[in-house]
């Protein structure tokens, strides 16, 4: 496995390419208490600063966590491509309206009654430490170089890891 740290533009894009490839992360509040208290996000979008957006309830458990403790820890996986990324923030909860128009989507209804139901609020994560790992090639080769390292007892180089500063 390389070891590729990213900075900048470069850390930038990575960021945002994981975050709204994968989608789904698992939010981790609360983190000086065990266990910690996580909850499935689908990643809204990630904005230029390389800020991580999500909807959420004013009322739920891990907003009340981001109101006592501001320091969340975002993980995201998505093995079928063997692509992860661990993001440690700090989190805000916002409801300026615009921002809520902007990030809602008709998918949002299931959970929400409309982008002007009172308790739909934001949550701007800003990245504090972040680490990556994702495939060097498609799945197809990684697999075959995954083959002849089991059959030649060579470790194979299939991935890319690395810090992302931003």
């Amino acid at each position: 496995m390389a070891t590729k740290d990213l900075q900048d533009t470069e850390a930038a894009t990575k960021l945002k390419e994981l975050a709204e490839d994968i989608d789904f992360a698992m939010l981790c509040t609360d983190l000086s208490e065990l266990p910690i208290h996580s909850v499935p996000m689908s990643t809204k979008k990630v904005d230029d600063a390389g800020n991580i957006w999500f909807l959420s309830g004013h009322d739920s458990s891990h907003n009340g966590h981001i109101r006592y403790d501001s320091k969340v820890q975002l993980i995201y996986s998505d093995p079928s491509s063997m692509r992860f990324l661990t993001v440690f923030g700090e989190a805000e909860i916002l409801s300026d309206p615009s921002i809520l128009v902007d990030l809602y989507g008709a998918m949002d209804d299931a959970w929400f009654n409309g982008v002007n139901d009172p308790n739909l609020s934001a949550i701007k994560i800003r990245p504090i430490e972040a680490h990556y790992w994702d495939t060097k090639s498609n799945r197809f080769i990684a697999m075959v170089k995954m083959g002849i390292g089991a059959v030649t007892g060579n470790e194979p180089d299939l991935m890319n890891q690395g810090d992302i500063t931003l």
